[in-house]
C-alpha cells in the first residue's frame, strides 16, 4: 500500500525501501486484522507493529491513548521509546510516546491515567496494575492497538498467563482492539496464533512473515587444546575469546548464568594484557550499574559486554561486530536470538562464535548449528493458565470495580489460558480470593471480598487496593540481600542463602570485583574491594534445558559416524571408542550401562533430557534403588546423562526405570522434600495469600518463608484440597521437575532401553563420572589441574583398547 508523503520521504532518505513484511502489517491494520509477525531480528521488527499506529495516528490525530505496547523487559520498553520517538521526530508527526514501568515516577503514572499519550510503552505487570484503577475504563475506552513484543518470551509462562488475562479485560472495554504480537524465533505459529487471539481462535489473527535475512555466520571454537571432558564455562578457551575481542570493535559474551557469567568476566580480566575495556551485565546487578553498562555500549565505549539473558531480547547496538556464546546454547532458538544482537542489519550476516564447553557440548554446538542452518526452531509448550496468576487477576479487577460472578468467568475464559476454568473452578478460587478458603476464613487478614449488595463482589476495604498494587507481580525472586561498600553504595544482590554461607573475611567475586566481607546486617551485606582470590556466587533455579529438538539432533550424530568427521580429532576418537567399547545409541533408544569402578557399582544413563530432569530422576532411582536393598551412596547428574552408584550391582535397569516412579516416589519425594514448600511460597506470594510488602517497608525473604511455611502447615493439614496447595502441585510437576519430560523418558524407556553390562566405565560416562570430582571438591577451591588429572585417570581406564578389540 502506499505510505503518506512524510513516511515515504522518510524511508527514502534512509536508502530503505518498505519490506514485504511492513506492507502486509499495514495492510492488516487497515483491515482492523490482528496479526503475528514472525521475522528475523534486523527486519524492522518493532517498526513493522508500529508502522500501522503511526500512519492511522497521521490521519486520524486523537489525544487520547490509540496503542499499548507490551515488552518482557522495562529496558526494552525504553529502548524502544528512544528508537520510536526519533522517526517521529523526524517527521514531524504529532504523536506522543512515553513508557511506564516500576522506575516511572508516581507523578508520571497518575497524570498517564487522566491524561495517557498516544502510545505507551510497559511491561505486563504495569499493565495489570492499570486495569486495577477505576478509570481503567475510561483510560483505554479508545484503544486500538496492542502490541506484544517478543512475544515467545513470556506467552507460554505466568507473565503469559497475566497478560492474556489483561487483554481478555481490554477487550470487554474495547471491543474492537486489535493484537499484535512480535517474534524472531516462533516453531508453532498456529499455538502463538490461538494463544494471541480472542476465544482461542487463531484464524483470526493474520500470520505475517516476515523477508529472509543474510544467513549468520556461525562458528564454533576449535580448542588450542583438547575439548575438555567436563564442564560448561569454556573458560579453558579464555585467551582465544580474548583475542576475537581484540579483533573486533564491540562483542557481547554470552552466558547462560549469573554465576558464569561472573567467572567468565573474571577470567578475561586476567588475561587482558591491552586492557580493553569491558563490563558485565546480569540481573542482579544495582539498576544503575546495569544502566551505565548499556549507556557505555551505546556510545561504542566498551570492546566487550560479558552479560546473561538480561540482554537476549535487545536492546539492539547496530555497532555489535561478533557474539560469543559460552558453553553451549540449549536451543536453536536462543542462540538465534542472542545472535541477532550483532550488527541488527537484516542484509548483512551476524558473526556468532560458540565456545562448547566439553565434548558433549561439542556436539550440542554443532546440532544448534544445523538446526539453525536449516530453520528450525525449539517448539515451546503450553500448558493451562496458573491458579495462582487467576486469584491474582481477579483481586486486581475487583480493585477496579465491582463484577459479577458470571459476567467475569464468560471474560476471563476468553483468554486462551484459561478456557479450561469451568464454573466450580471459579467458584472455589472466588472462594479464596474472599476469605483465604474454608482453613483461613475464620482469620480476617484473609477476607478480600464482600457482597456488593446488587449480587456481585466488591473489595472488602478501599485500603486493600493499596495493598495489591504495592504487592502485585508474577516474579518471585528468591530471597536476596543487598552487597553494598561501607559508604552505602548498593552494588546489587546475592541470593540469602549463598549470603548465609559467608562470614567476615570470605571472598566472592560480583560485578566485576572481587569483594571481602565485612559484616551481615540485616539485608545488608557490607564488603571493601580486594585483590583476593574470590569465589563466584551461586543462584538459586532450574538451569537451562537442552531443547528436546538440540538432543534428537545428538542422538543422530552419536548414531551415524558417518557425520563424525566434521568433530575435532579427540571428540571423533573419543565416539570411536565407544563404538568399541560399549554401543552406541540410536534415536529413540534409552542406553543404560553398568560397571563396576573402584570398589562400588555404577549405572550410567543417557537420556539427553537435560539436568532438571536427570537431577529429579536421580533423586527417584536412588530411592527406588534404596527400597530393593541396593545400597545406593549417591548420584550426578549432566544435560545428558545420570550416574548412580551404589554398594550392590544394578542387575535390571529396566525395573528402575518403570513409569509407576511418577505415580509413587515422585509424590513421596515432592511431599518430604523442600520444592513442594517453595513452589507454594511462590504461589501463596503471586495468589496475594502472603504479602512483601507493607507500605514504608518490605519483609525479609525469612519473614516471607516462615508465613508462608505456618500456613502451608495448617493447609496440608486441615484443607488438603486447597486452591493453593493445587497450584504449588501443578509448579512443583511442571517448572521445578522437568516432570514431563520424564513422563516421555519413562514411557519411552520402557520399550527402548538398551542395558551394556561391562567389566570397566566406558567412554561416554568419563564426562559424567568427572563430576562425581567436581561435586566431591568444595566449590570455592576448585582446581582445574585436579579434575583434569581425574578426567585422564579416567580416560586411561575406558579408553584403552584391550589387544583383542
Amino acid at each position: 500500500m502506499d505510505l503518506p508523503a512524510p513516511f515515504a520521504q522518510w524511508f527514502t532518505a534512509r536508502g530503505w525501501r518498505l519490506r514485504r513484511h511492513q506492507d502486509n502489517m499495514l495492510a492488516a491494520g487497515e483491515r482492523g486484522e490482528s496479526a503475528l509477525l514472525v521475522a528475523a531480528t534486523g527486519a524492522g521488527k518493532t517498526l513493522s507493529g508500529f508502522l500501522p499506529t503511526l500512519v492511522d495516528l497521521y490521519r486520524h490525530p486523537t489525544d487520547r491513548l490509540h496503542t499499548l505496547y507490551v515488552s518482557p523487559l522495562k529496558a526494552l520498553a525504553a529502548d524502544v521509546e528512544r528508537n520510536l520517538t526519533a522517526p517521529i521526530a523526524e517527521m514531524e508527526l504529532d504523536i506522543s510516546v512515553e513508557s511506564r514501568s516500576g522506575d516511572t515516577s508516581s507523578d508520571k503514572k497518575a497524570r498517564q491515567r487522566s491524561r495517557p499519550p498516544n502510545i505507551l510503552l510497559t511491561t505486563p505487570e504495569s499493565l495489570s496494575l492499570l486495569l486495577s484503577y477505576p478509570d481503567s475504563f475510561t483510560m483505554f475506552a479508545d484503544l486500538k492497538t496492542v502490541v506484544i513484543d517478543e512475544i515467545h518470551a513470556f506467552a507460554p509462562g505466568k507473565r503469559g498467563d497475566l497478560l492474556s488475562l489483561a487483554l481478555a479485560r481490554l477487550q470487554h472495554i474495547a471491543p474492537d482492539l486489535r493484537r499484535v504480537g512480535l517474534s524472531a524465533t516462533i516453531a508453532d505459529t498456529t499455538a502463538y496464533r490461538g494463544w494471541l487471539a480472542p476465544d482461542g481462535d487463531a484464524d483470526v489473527v493474520t500470520l505475517v512473515e516476515g523477508e529472509a535475512g543474510a544467513d549468520p555466520d556461525i562458528q564454533i571454537l576449535l580448542p588450542e587444546g583438547a575439548v575438555p571432558w567436563a564442564g560448561h564455562s569454556g573458560r579453558y578457551a579464555v585467551h582465544q575469546v580474548m583475542e576475537v575481542v581484540a579483533k573486533n570493535r564491540t562483542t557481547i559474551i554470552f552466558c547462560n548464568t549469573r554465576g558464569l557469567a561472573e567467572l567468565t568476566f573474571q577470567e578475561l580480566w586476567k588475561v587482558n594484557d591491552l586492557s580493553l575495556p569491558i563490563a558485565i551485565h546480569h540481573g542482579s546487578l544495582d539498576r544503575e550499574a546495569r544502566q551505565r553498562a548499556e549507556q557505555a555500549m551505546a556510545e561504542g565505549r566498551l570492546r566487550a559486554l560479558v552479560a546473561t539473558s538480561s540482554l537476549d531480547l535487545g536492546l539492539d547496538w547496530g555497532d555489535v561486530d561478533c557474539v560469543i556464546q559460552m558453553g553451549a546454547p540449549k536451543g536453536s532458538s536462543r542462540l538465534l536470538q542472542r545472535i541477532g544482537r550483532a550488527n541488527h542489519r537484516l542484509d548483512e550476516p551476524s558473526k556468532a562464535l560458540i565456545v562448547p564447553g566439553n565434548r558433549f557440548e561439542y556436539l550440542e554446538a554443532q546440532a544448534a548449528l544445523d538446526a539453525v542452518g536449516a530453520g528450525e526452531r525449539d517448539a515451546d509448550r503450553f500448558r493451562p493458565g496458573a491458579l495462582d496468576v487467576l486469584a491474582q487477576h481477579v483481586m486486581a479487577l475487583a480493585c477496579a470495580a465491582p463484577f459479577k460472578e458470571d459476567a467475569l468467568l464468560g471474560e476471563i475464559r476468553s483468554a486462551t489460558p484459561y478456557q479450561w476454568i469451568d464454573a466450580p473452578t471459579f467458584t472455589r478460587l472466588l472462594g479464596f480470593v474472599r476469605d483465604g478458603g474454608y482453613a483461613l476464613k475464620s482469620y480476617d487478614r484473609f477476607r478480600r471480598l464482600a457482597p456488593d449488595g446488587q449480587g456481585g463482589w466488591r473489595i472488602a476495604h478501599p485500603r486493600l487496593a493499596a495493598q495489591h498494587r504495592l504487592n502485585a507481580g508474577i516474579i518471585v525472586d528468591a530471597p536476596t540481600l543487598d552487597v553494598r561498600f561501607k559508604n552505602g553504595r548498593r552494588l546489587g544482590t546475592v541470593e540469602e542463602y549463598f549470603a548465609s554461607t559467608l562470614t567476615p573475611g570470605d571472598t566472592f567475586a560480583f560485578a566485576g570485583l572481587s569483594l571481602e566481607v565485612e559484616s551481615i546486617r540485616d539485608t545488608d551485606l557490607y564488603v571493601r574491594a580486594t585483590t583476593k582470590p574470590a569465589r563466584i556466587p551461586s543462584y538459586v533455579g532450574a538451569r537451562m534445558a537442552l531443547s528436546t529438538r538440540l538432543a534428537d539432533r545428538v542422538r543422530g550424530f552419536l548414531a551415524d559416524p558417518a557425520s563424525w568427521q566434521r568433530f575435532p580429532e579427540d571428540v571423533r576418537f573419543w565416539l570411536e571408542m565407544q563404538q568399541l567399547r560399549s554401543v552406541l545409541p540410536r534415536p529413540g533408544e534409552l542406553l543404560v550401562e553398568t560397571f563396576p569402578h573402584e570398589g562400588h557399582h555404577y549405572l550410567v544413563a543417557y537420556p539427553f533430557e537435560g539436568w532438571n530432569a536427570h537431577q529429579s530422576l536421580g533423586m527417584l532411582i536412588t530411592k527406588r534403588m534404596e527400597r530393593a536393598g541396593l545400597q545406593p551412596i549417591g548420584f550426578v547428574a549432566s544435560d545428558y546423562a545420570l550416574a548412580i552408584w551404589s554398594l550392590r550391582p544394578v542387575a535390571d535397569p529396566a525395573a528402575l526405570f518403570d513409569s509407576a516412579i511418577l505415580e509413587d516416589e515422585f509424590v513421596e519425594w515432592v511431599e518430604s522434600s523442600h520444592l513442594l514448600k517453595r513452589a507454594f511460597r511462590e504461589v501463596a506470594v503471586i495468589g496475594g495469600l502472603i504479602e512483601r510488602q507493607h507500605p514504608g517497608k518490605r519483609k525479609t525473604g525469612k519473614q516471607v518463608t516462615f508465613s508462608t511455611d505456618l500456613i502451608f502447615d495448617v493447609l496440608r493439614k486441615y484443607e488438603p484440597d486447597h486452591l493453593l496447595l493445587e497450584a504449588a502441585w501443578a509448579d512443583a510437576r511442571e517448572r521445578l521437575t522437568d516432570v514431563a519430560r520424564l513422563g516421555d523418558l519413562l514411557d519411552r524407556a520402557a520399550g527402548t532401553m538398551l542395558h551394556q553390562k561391562l567389566d570397566r566405565i566406558s567412554p561416554l560416562a568419563i564426562p559424567v563420572l568427572v563430576l562425581i570430582g567436581r561435586e566431591n571438591v568444595a566449590a570455592a577451591d576448585i582446581d582445574d589441574a585436579l579434575l583434569g588429572e581425574l578426567a585422564d585417570s579416567l580416560a586411561a581406564e575406558a579408553m584403552y583398547a584391550e589387544p583383542n578389540d
